[in-house]
């Protein structure tokens, strides 16, 4: 018997790159349907992006089989074919510069990892604004979550991993 999977459309983008930013996912597992969504005071829209995915698959209370669908080439190339390079390389680019957004790579790779116990990931890329309905809603979320950012939403600052030194 093959196992239901969950159906997971992405979307995140930004007034402006930088700006003040959206992410919004919408989930499907049978009958049940979920829509959420987050903003941040500045942001970009690959972190948007980045953040869409992390949370929707964050937000499943266990593993499951996946299919995530994202308009954004750089989420579904990064995890489906650059991430293991940059982990190879020391989360450096082939360029040997810093991964940009690592913290959130890092983040994604351990939300994808908790469900390949259930089936796994499957990333599906398709073309924004082209009339799928499930993505013109993502869309509308993210957008309408990055219009709405007040002065007390959080900024969206990367973790670059830098630790400082132990002050004795």
């Amino acid at each position: 018997m093959t196992p239901q999977r969950v159906t997971i459309y992405t979307d995140g983008g930004c007034i402006g790159n930088p700006g003040p930013g959206g992410w919004a996912a919408s989930l499907r597992f049978g009958e049940h349907h979920k829509e959420i969504s987050g903003r941040f005071q500045e942001t970009t829209n690959n972190r948007m992006e980045l953040r869409a995915a992390i949370e929707a698959l964050e937000t499943l209370t266990r593993p499951c089989a996946v299919e995530l669908y994202t308009d954004s080439s750089y989420v579904r190339n990064g995890i489906t074919k650059w991430i293991q390079g940059w982990q190879r390389n020391g989360w450096r680019t082939a360029g040997k510069k810093p991964v940009k957004n690592q913290d959130l790579w890092k983040r994604l790779l351990a939300a994808v990892e908790r469900h390949e116990s259930a089936g796994g990931v499957t990333w599906q890329w398709l073309k924004g604004h082209a009339g799928d309905d499930d993505n013109e809603r993502v869309d509308d979320l993210a957008n309408a979550a990055a219009r709405s950012v007040t002065d007390d939403d959080p900024v969206d600052t990367p973790d670059d991993g830098f630790e400082a030194p132990c002050l004795l």
